[in-house]
């Protein structure tokens, strides 16, 4: 009984949203495209991000931008 009450309690915490309301989701906002991105330049799933399936396609395309006008790497090899 005890376990059982333990799982309710910790599905019911409230995680923040990884995107604050006044954020907006462009392609020129390399601070917020860079959170979304692994340290190679991949793109993040969207359960590590934590973002709605609609909030993740604007967030890939953006990126995807950003990688065309060379404002972000392709790739990253540095490590």
């Amino acid at each position: 009984m005890k376990g059982i009450m333990n799982k309710s309690k910790r599905f019911s915490r409230r995680r923040l949203p990884p995107i604050r309301s006044g954020e907006i989701i462009d392609y020129k906002n390399l601070s917020l495209l860079r959170r979304f991105m692994s340290e190679q330049g991949k793109i993040l799933s969207r359960r590590m991000n934590r973002l709605t399936s609609k909030q993740q396609r604007l967030m890939t395309v953006a990126i995807k931008r950003a990688r065309i006008l060379a404002l972000s790497p392709f790739l990253n090899n540095e490590s």
